[in-house]
Order: structure tokens, then C-alpha cells, then sequence
């Protein structure tokens, strides 16, 4: 298990490496300072694990959380106690306040151990473009076949699903819809968005190397510069 440390003080960074650092099976892979550094190095060796502070100079903790297109598993230490709630909105598998207990650090490690297993041994089946689904969004219900469906795109906590004239809202996050759709027809254009490549319609060269999808039904979407190396190695011979 491969874990990196964000804090932006760096005797919190020690304390909590110092408490880690009998941990069988972890490997600190790296440590930052704010949410830019954070960002760079998870993109680069892509831990399973991430201790992450919430308050911290310009952006926060739920802020790079926000900014990743693949997020780790992630474990909230804090010497705050009022953002649990919002940090379990955010997936957290556990919230530690500073001073941290070693009792609750190894529990909260215990979660992640048993998460990452599950996601190791019962594997769920890829959604296909065949496959049929059930939205519901308030009082309104829909059995939806997913070729229908053309965006994904996230809303807060939510997905909010485009297919003929309606938007409902589901309470799963877009990362969690990421891993049920078949990457042969869905693909994650950019941070808020995921699209129907069966929808496509046009593709433009945008900036710096990027490019812009036009959907049959007139939607525009921008991809991102890392996501338009990945479309085009999906779409080539």
C-alpha cells in the first residue's frame, strides 16, 4: 500500500511518518506541503492512500480532492473537528484529529486495507452501452438504456445524467460511475464530465494541444490536455 503525506506543517508531516513507520505493507511515497505539490505528486506515482489536512494555505483539503481526476482512498487528519460530516461527503474511508491517537490511526488503516481487498476480489461488472439502469431523482423514476445516456457530469456529490430532455441528479459521485461504465463507449473527457463516444459527432483542435468534442445533440465539451493524449490513444489503430 502506497501512501503519500499533505500537510502544510512540517512537523505534522514527521509526527504522523513517525507513527507509520512500523506499518507492515505501507510505503510513504511522498510528502507535500499544499494542494499544487499534492496534485503534481499524486499524478506522478499515483498512491492508493493519501493523508490529507483540510485547512491549508489557498486551497483546502476538499479542493484538490476536487481537482483529481482519479482519487485515491483517502484518510482526513485534521485538528478540526466540524468538517467530519462534510469529509464523509467527500468518500473519506476515516477523519483523524490532530493529535492522533495510535489506536485510531491503525483502525482508520485497517479500513483501508479491507477496502482496497474488496476492490481486489469482487471486481463489479462494467456497465455496457446495453445495459439497462434505473435513475431515480425525487419523485420521478426511469429505466434507462445507457446508450441513451450522453453525459455524465458532476454536481457537488451528485451525477447529473443527460439523455433525450431530461437531467436527473443520482448520489453517486462521478469517480464512482467512472469504474461501473465500459471505457469502450464512456470516456472521462475532463474533471466534471464523462461522455457517450457513441454520441460524437465532430472533434476540433482546441488550445495547447487539447481538443473540443461537438455530440450529435449540439452539446460542446472541452477535454482536458491529459484526457485528449488518452482519447487519441483510444481512438487510433
Amino acid at each position: 500500500m502506497r501512501a503519500i503525506l499533505i500537510d502544510d506543517t512540517k512537523l505534522a508531516r514527521q509526527e504522523l511518518r513517525f507513527l507509520l513507520q512500523n506499518t507492515k505493507g505501507l510505503d510513504i511515497v511522498g510528502e507535500a506541503a499544499n494542494v499544487d505539490e499534492a496534485k503534481t505528486l499524486i499524478e506522478q506515482v499515483h498512491p492508493d492512500l493519501i493523508f490529507l489536512d483540510i485547512q491549508m494555505p489557498g486551497k483546502d483539503g476538499f479542493q484538490l480532492l476536487e481537482l483529481l481526476d482519479e482519487v485515491p482512498e483517502v484518510i482526513f487528519v485534521t485538528a478540526y473537528n466540524e468538517y467530519a460530516m462534510k469529509a464523509f461527503d467527500y468518500n473519506a474511508l476515516d477523519y483523524l484529529q490532530k493529535p492522533v491517537k495510535e489506536e485510531r490511526l491503525k483502525t482508520a488503516l485497517d479500513k483501508v486495507r479491507s477496502k482496497l481487498s474488496d476492490k481486489q476480489e469482487q471486481p463489479k461488472e462494467l456497465l455496457s452501452e446495453n445495459s439497462q439502469v434505473f435513475v431515480k431523482d425525487g419523485e420521478n423514476c426511469w429505466f434507462v438504456e445507457l446508450k441513451h445516456i450522453r453525459i455524465f457530469e458532476i454536481y457537488d456529490n451528485y451525477t447529473k445524467i443527460y439523455f433525450e430532455e431530461q437531467t436527473p441528479m443520482i448520489p453517486k459521485t462521478l469517480n464512482y460511475m467512472e469504474t461501473r461504465l465500459d471505457p469502450q463507449t464512456f470516456f472521462r473527457a475532463n474533471r466534471q464530465q464523462i461522455i457517450n463516444l457513441k454520441w460524437i459527432d465532430r472533434v476540433e483542435p482546441w488550445f495547447s494541444g487539447s481538443i473540443r468534442i461537438h455530440l450529435r445533440d449540439g452539446s460542446i465539451v472541452e477535454v482536458s490536455r491529459r484526457q485528449t493524449l488518452k482519447f487519441k490513444e483510444l481512438m487510433s489503430f
